[in-house]
């Protein structure tokens, strides 16, 4: 019998995320349909979403974009990896290793922001998994999102570690004519050692602290995010005064910092890399991590510590904290071991709070 041709090549059918993750539960990510592995060896899927915006509560922003889940950065401390469940997805290697794209994402914004009923509030993007991950190379999903946001006078906070979002200066320029446009760079630190074992996926941070320049220089509203600060990691006075100065000097419009926080499959990964990369620190976060947050003594010491290096080196904050005021065993760990009053303090006091 003679199989005649199709009158029509009918495009891949491409699965919503609650079918996507339905499928991976029966018969995992091998079965995955049209799925393309990439030359870093991570696998794409395209899938379809009805909505994009997401509404929030509790953060400063209503409202976010992502039009990615999962991220080849494969940062070990990333909060995102507890969303994997959702998915049906492991929080360790699949969440750098598993990309679902929303393939239809920048038509769904444009629909929505479209509506009579929106009032054009402030979106946050990148709250999830970077926008400026490598793939947006080549969707350019987030470039198009942004359009759409500044053709309907939307204020956008846009967070990455992905120098390539110097590509889209003029897009976010033109938002900030036209609404209001603040884009945070995250390093954690300048720490070559630190980077390379805490975000092995990401550019160095030289390379994002040119990107903060160029857009700076671009007139866009850009700053850095120490974020975030990891306990017996990033955390030393030392590393944390390298970090600063460097911000300070490519340029930045602020600094912000948060702390670590662990919960769910983050801190089953997180605490399982310790193990496996810094077993002497495990001890210390079974002690110091008993709940999702570290505790508030150490946390304002922490904040404290950035707030007196953001005054040192001449940087604006990112937004005021009341606990930023510096007890003298910050002042001591800046100045070599001596307080305010000229007294050094010995080793254990100033490891306490930054190990």
């Amino acid at each position: 019998m003679t199989i005649q041709p199709a009158l029509f090549h009918l495009p891949p059918v491409r699965p919503t995320i609650r079918a996507f993750a339905q499928m991976v539960k029966q018969r995992g990510t091998a079965a995955l349909p049209h799925a393309a592995r990439r030359s870093d060896q991570a696998v794409y899927q395209e899938i379809t979403c009805h909505s994009a915006l997401n509404k929030v509560e509790g953060m400063p922003f209503r409202w976010t974009l992502n039009p990615y889940r999962g991220c080849t950065h494969g940062c070990h401390y990333c909060f995102a990896r507890r969303y994997q469940n959702q998915l049906e997805l492991d929080s360790g290697e699949q969440f750098s290793s598993v990309i679902l794209i929303k393939i239809n994402f920048a038509e769904v914004v444009r629909q929505e922001l479209a509506r009579p009923f929106w009032n054009r509030e402030l979106v946050a993007i990148g709250t999830a998994t970077d926008p400026y991950q490598p793939i947006e190379g080549h969707y350019r999903l987030t470039r198009r999102s942004l359009e759409a946001l500044c053709e309907h006078a939307t204020p956008v906070g846009l967070v990455t570690k992905g120098p390539m979002v110097v590509r889209d200066s003029d897009v976010l320029a033109d938002l900030g004519r036209h609404a209001r446009c603040t884009v945070y760079i995250s390093i954690p630190t300048v720490d070559e050692d630190t980077w390379r074992a805490l975000e092995p996926g990401t550019a160095p941070p030289l390379q994002r602290l040119r990107a903060v320049r160029k857009l700076v220089d671009a007139g866009i509203h850009t700053g850095v995010l120490i974020a975030p600060v990891v306990p017996g990691l990033t955390s030393q006075p030392r590393k944390l005064e390298q970090t600063v100065k460097a911000i300070a000097d490519h340029g930045a419009a602020f600094v912000g910092a948060n702390l670590l926080h662990l919960e769910g499959g983050t801190r089953r990964h997180f605490l399982k890399y310790l193990s496996r990369e810094f077993p002497a620190l495990l001890p210390r976060y079974e002690r110091l991590y008993t709940r999702k947050y570290a505790p508030k003594v150490y946390t304002n010491e922490v904040y404290a510590m950035i707030g007196l290096l953001r005054a040192r080196y001449g940087l604006a904050p990112r937004e005021s904290r009341a606990s930023e005021q510096p007890s003298e065993q910050i002042v001591a760990a800046l100045n070599g071991g001596a307080t305010s009053g000229g007294k050094s303090r010995d080793r254990a006091t100033q490891g306490k709070f930054f190990w």
